[in-house]
């Protein structure tokens, strides 16, 4: 329930500021009890509803009931009206005083109390609260613990091993890059993700048991969002934040917010409202800060392009030994070893949530950038290249437990950081293929799965055929040997033929679909390549040397330089370190550039 208070004699700030009680008898206070608000005037109720719906409006369009108690029955008079249109009051004033045998002059004087009421209750609806999670304080056992599991060595194995243990079967690729996009959020630049899989695959378990790993006050989850609703947000409610959509679809009037808040890392609207004070229409600003990592699920096979590229898409397993391994499980929850595996799960979550609130955002420091290669081919490739090395911070951010912090004095300010190894650029060159791979793919995952079972079902038509004719196949016979649905067999199909990777040779006037493959089956399918360097390459093209830790620069020895100490010379530009791959990649250089206190920068990518 929701007082707002109201009186002719005290302004709305006033009000505000007025401590219990301060109010004189006069005051009336609107209350909301479910779906409408209410007035109570000296026994005369004021039933107010749909006021929600004129937040950001210049109209107060409600329905509006009025009730007096009578003798053995009260009377009524309902009516939808404008209120801030006189004719409308008027003509309820007078309809009212017909059904409720009251003053037209009582009427009068209570509309007027009560158009002041709703619209304060409306400029109180259109501030967007700030919905502070409350704190959770760990104690000293807990936070003990937590520490030890993130600063005991194997890290990444551990958390495999958690995954498991948590009821999460086969999907390791995807599950562990999932979990390092959302440690992302502790970054400037997080990642985003979007699940994207047939229907009753599994990809809202993997987002619930991915999700689950991180501590209830730093995630929030909807299960739709309309166009305008992540403006009206709090300023910091999603501020360090995961937000999870459920169904990419739900949040199809959002998109557009989506994609401003991944790339900007905020978002702010100026929206028209009435000022409280004056009842005057002004201009209103709203803010809501980043960074945020956003989890997407989806069905569709056709998705916002410019929301896409900015993602990172995972699929999952949809082949008959995953779902064979799921049903194993799920025969095992119903067991005693079920039973102790849930029971042991609910104290595993709670020890990874809690490392969560224990790592902090930092800065993180990348000293092999520089000798870094990915492909330059397309333009989606610039976003391509920053997922890419996000992975790599994400990688280090999660270490950060394990790692002394560098520090640098910059312009009289210290600026901690944390440093990347060649094991965090190893683990994503080992992750990236798999993802970012999908990005150079036009295919979405369940077309290109599909493609497989044509290729396999022409080359087993093939020998029963003669050379000299082009195996063809139906619909029937492929979802035949896929298991697939019409539904699904026919979308994929249709985008197969669009993309000329086969052709429909009948399928009109009622007879039945035949297509023809128009691809090579026998050749190797290709496979994605992002031409990244191997570890031990750019292990021996540093040599020991690595950009940013030269003598004097915080971060190798410990000490602060340009504090007072002696700032050595500038290094010299290095000899080229890397060789061209095959393909044409450029050779990349490395140059050292130290400014005055030491500091060595470099030009963003």
């Amino acid at each position: 329930m929701k007082d707002v208070p109201v009186a002719s004699t005290i302004t709305p700030s006033a009000a505000a500021s007025a401590p219990p009680g301060a109010l004189n008898a006069s005051s009336a206070c609107l209350q909301q009890r479910g779906d409408a608000w209410y007035l109570d005037l000296e026994g005369r109720e004021y039933r107010v509803g749909g006021l929600e719906k004129t937040v950001g409006t210049d109209a107060l369009k409600v329905a509006l009931r009025l009730r007096v108690p009578g003798q053995g029955t009260d009377l009524f008079h309902l009516d939808q009206l404008d209120l801030c249109r006189d004719m409308e009051r008027r003509r309820f004033i007078d309809r009212a005083a017909e059904e409720t045998r009251l003053t037209s002059d009582l009427l009068k004087r209570d509309l007027g109390r009560l158009l002041l009421a709703v619209e304060q209750a409306q400029a109180e609806l259109s501030r967007p609260q700030d919905k502070l999670a409350p704190a959770v304080t760990l104690s000293p056992e807990e936070r003990e613990a937590a520490l030890a599991w993130l600063a005991a060595p194997n890290l990444i194995e551990r958390l495999r091993q958690a995954f498991h243990q948590a009821g999460i079967i086969g999907e390791e690729t995807g599950t562990l890059v999932a979990y390092l996009a959302g440690v992302s959020r502790k970054l400037e630049r997080p990642l985003a993700i979007i699940i994207q899989s047939a229907s009753a695959a599994g990809k809202t378990t993997l987002m619930d048991a991915v999700l689950n790993f991180f501590p209830e006050e730093e995630r929030v989850k909807y299960s739709a969002m309309t166009g305008q609703s992540l403006y009206y947000l709090g300023e910091t409610n999603l501020k360090n934040k995961i937000l999870a959509v459920v169904e990419e679809a739900g949040a199809e009037k959002a998109s557009y917010a989506l994609k401003l808040l991944q790339s900007e890392g905020e978002l702010t609207i100026a929206s028209t409202g009435k000022d409280p004070q004056t009842g005057k229409m002004v201009t209103q600003e709203y803010h809501v800060e980043g960074p945020v990592m956003i989890f997407l699920t989806t069905t569709a096979i056709d998705l916002d392009e410019e929301l896409q590229n900015r993602c990172l898409t995972l699929t999952v397993d949809e082949s008959a030994e995953q779902t064979g391994r799921i049903h194993q499980m799920q025969r095992e929850r119903r067991t005693l070893a079920g039973l102790i595996a849930r029971e042991e799960r609910k104290d595993l979550l709670q020890l990874l949530r809690n490392a969560q609130r224990l790592l902090s955002p930092a800065e993180v420091l990348n000293p092999y950038a520089p000798g870094l290669t990915f492909p330059a081919g397309r333009t989606r490739n610039r976003r391509d290249h920053e997922k890419y090395l996000t992975l790599i911070d994400s990688i280090a951010l999660l270490h950060q437990r394990q790692r002394t912090r560098g520090q640098h004095l910059v312009n009289g300010r210290t600026v901690e950081f944390i440093e990347v190894t060649l094991d965090d650029i190893a683990l994503a060159n080992r992750l990236a293929p798999e993802v970012l791979g999908r990005s150079l793919d036009e295919l979405p995952p369940q077309t290109r799965r599909l493609l497989g079972y044509v290729r396999e079902l022409v080359k087993k038509k093939a020998g029963t055929v003669g050379r000299a004719q082009a195996p063809t196949f139906s619909r029937k016979e492929l979802r035949e040997a896929c298991g697939w649905s019409l539904t699904q067999v026919r979308v994929h199909l249709e985008r197969l033929v669009e993309l000329e990777c086969l052709a429909l040779r009948h399928g009109r006037f009622g007879s039945p679909f035949v297509y023809e493959c128009l691809l090579d089956v026998d050749a190797p399918e290709a496979a994605a390549h992002i031409g990244l360097i191997d570890v031990e390459q750019l292990k021996l093209a540093y040599n020991g040397r690595v950009a940013g830790l030269e003598p004097g620069v915080a971060g190798q020895n410990g000490h602060l330089a340009g504090d007072g100490e002696t700032v050595p010379p500038p290094a010299s530009p290095c000899a080229p370190l890397l060789n061209p791959p095959p393909g044409g990649v450029a050779e990349s250089r490395i140059r050292n550039r130290s400014g005055a206190n030491g500091l060595v920068t470099s030009s963003p990518s």
